[in-house]
């Protein structure tokens, strides 16, 4: 286990880890609070887990849902180069192991843009309470590779992403053929759902059974 300033490290190490998990928080968080809220709640022992860690407790300033400016495209830009950075460094430690690129809230946004800025893809990607970054009249990127399995989540009493940008992200990856799952919880607030937890748990078992994420949990 590592933490200060750098990224916090959890789960097996050499031939005991059967996969990765690249997993982002949100803003105002840590990979301390990911580990406590998200991540101790899964029975996932062959999972290797990198929890990158933003400079500054967030990866970006604005909101996700407001429309990109020169400085937020700046920010952005900033930070997909550090999950970049993250991703190479956690395939390099464990090389040829399947990585699933997860994330809550700003860091699902940012696993989001990261497959659609057509950076080197994970195998899987679940983003919990995420959406693209900006607007839809904003240029964003849709680079991602066709069929990556994509589970998306979002709850219609989130106050930080509204329903109107969930159902935004889910159009976007639908375009580019994401093999794509999105389950809107009613009444769910800011929060990781038990059935959102089982679902990472499920493709996460899947990965590390060298098998494709099926996404076959219970709603």
């Amino acid at each position: 286990m590592s933490s200060g300033s750098g990224p916090l490290r959890l789960g097996p190490r050499g031939p005991e880890a059967k996969a990765i998990c690249v997993f982002v928080h949100g803003r105002g968080q840590s990979p301390e609070e990911m580990q406590s809220h998200v991540l101790s709640r899964l029975s996932a022992t062959a999972v290797a887990f990198i929890l990158p860690r933003a400079p500054h407790g967030m990866w970006w300033e604005a909101r996700a849902v407001d429309p990109l400016t020169p400085v937020a495209r700046a920010q952005l830009s900033d930070a997909l180069d550090h999950l970049a950075a993250a991703v190479v460094a956690a395939r390099a430690e464990l090389p040829g192991l399947p990585l699933l690129l997860a994330g809550f809230s700003q860091g699902a946004c940012l696993s989001i843009e990261y497959l659609c800025a057509g950076l080197p893809p994970p195998d899987a990607l679940v983003a919990f309470t995420g959406c693209r970054v900006g607007v839809p009249a904003d240029e964003r990127s849709e680079a991602a590779p066709a069929r990556m399995p994509i589970y998306l989540s979002g709850g219609d009493a989130d106050p930080w992403i509204p329903v109107s940008a969930f159902a935004d992200a889910a159009q976007s990856l639908g375009r580019i053929g994401a093999s794509l799952r999105a389950d809107l919880f009613p009444g769910r607030g800011h929060e990781v759902s038990d059935a959102e937890i089982a679902m990472l748990g499920t493709i996460l078992d899947d990965l590390a059974a060298g098998r494709g994420p099926r996404m076959e949990a219970a709603r």
